[in-house]
């Protein structure tokens, strides 16, 4: 069986590199817009691809590809990948430091390359280099990346190519680390083969956070309204639904809340439906404003609304009620009156049904009493 030497394991880096380049590339052109950082990503195996070519081309090629170019195009590739990650999270790009080092360390290994030449010196440097963007990276993610598993899964990655490169520059202070890449020893080989597990491990946590996003952002689109991003109506019976399994148990039951925007008809005939939607996303940031995480809002058609409010009784809800009142009422040029209808869990025999219908009813009832105002059924 044919030993696997560094010079086969940088050739397999290359070709996984190139398959999860076509793989984000791919994805970068046919996912959402809004989901950042994929661009970058897919650069980045494109740059590992081309240095493990340069590497493998080592002796046929000149020292300044081979050597100073290749080494430079994979810290590059390491470098875009962790300004992925930040666009990927909303945040600003933050490369300039980043060239500034490029710059440096091409003149400090072409120097090490033709000047002063020193393996040990260049690999010192070069994993310095590694460890620094990769110790950047993880400190980012850590910081802002979340608790999802494939940010979960790049962070250790990272962590344990940080520590398979703290190995090789410890070999290499040590005199350990032999006199060239393609020397097929125990050191190069693991090195070499950290590095392509590395090219192949991060590829794949690209895709795996791109792809969540994606299912979060499409779960979002199935349970949110798209003008006022409250809950849509569907989404908001069912956690109606699972709140009535749930008090049957606790035996403290919610309260449903109907509102209805007064003369919405009449704002939309006298100033559009732009000004029209912006009042409605206007109710729906102050409502949301005055409820408890727990509560939940929704859009239940239209210009109507349903509040569900855990364990709430119709005096707790009464005052929910006017708090929205007062919330929207404020001397805004969207402001806008509203009429509610507000009931409460009558027990193990009452159904959601049941509870829709009596908060209808209080909602007629505060419109033919002059809107504006609650109701309790």
């Amino acid at each position: 069986m044919t030993q696997l030497d560094p010079r086969s394991l940088i050739a397999m880096a290359g070709f996984m590199a190139a398959l999860m380049a076509v793989v984000l590339l791919l994805m970068r052109r046919y996912y959402p817009p809004s989901i950042l950082g994929v661009g970058a990503w897919a650069c980045a195996p494109l740059l590992w691809l081309v240095a493990s070519a340069l590497f493998s081309a080592r002796g046929v090629l000149p020292d300044l590809l081979t050597l100073v170019l290749a080494n430079q195009l994979l810290f590059l590739g390491s470098t875009i990948y962790y300004i992925g990650c930040r666009r990927f999270l909303g945040h600003t790009n933050g490369w300039h430091p980043w060239a500034v080092v490029v710059v440096l360390t091409t003149l400090a290994l072409t120097w090490l390359t033709y000047v002063q030449p020193h393996y040990a010196a260049r690999l010192v440097l070069f994993t310095a280099m590694m460890i620094s963007v990769y110790a950047a990276s993880l400190r980012f993610l850590l910081r802002h990346g979340g608790n999802r598993f494939p940010v979960r899964l790049v962070e250790a990655v990272m962590a344990l190519h940080i520590l398979a490169l703290l190995v090789r520059l410890a070999t290499a202070l040590t005199g350990k680390a032999g006199t060239d890449l393609m020397e097929a020893s125990l050191y190069q080989t693991l090195h070499v083969g950290a590095y392509a597990l590395a090219v192949l491990l991060l590829s794949i946590g690209a895709v795996l956070m791109a792809t969540d996003r994606l299912a979060t952002e499409l779960q979002h689109l199935a349970t949110h309204d798209t003008l006022t991003q409250s809950l849509n109506r569907r989404a908001l019976l069912e956690r109606c639904t699972d709140e009535l399994e749930r008090c049957e148990r606790s035996g403290k039951g919610p309260a449903l809340m109907m509102l209805d925007l007064d003369h919405f008809k009449a704002v939309n005939d006298t100033h559009g439906h732009q000004h029209g939607d912006a009042v409605l996303v206007h109710f729906v940031q102050r409502a949301q404003a005055v409820l408890r995480r727990a509560d939940r809002l929704g859009r239940y058609g239209g210009e109507e609304f349903l509040v569900l409010l855990p364990e709430t009784d119709a005096y707790a809800a009464r005052g929910v009620a006017q708090r929205i009142h007062a919330a929207v009422a404020t001397g805004h040029a969207l402001d806008c009156q509203l009429s509610i209808g507000v009931t409460t869990w009558q027990g193990p025999q009452d159904t959601l049904d049941a509870m829709l219908a009596r908060a209808d009813k209080a909602l007629y009832q505060a419109k033919e009493q002059g809107r504006n105002q609650t109701c309790v059924a």
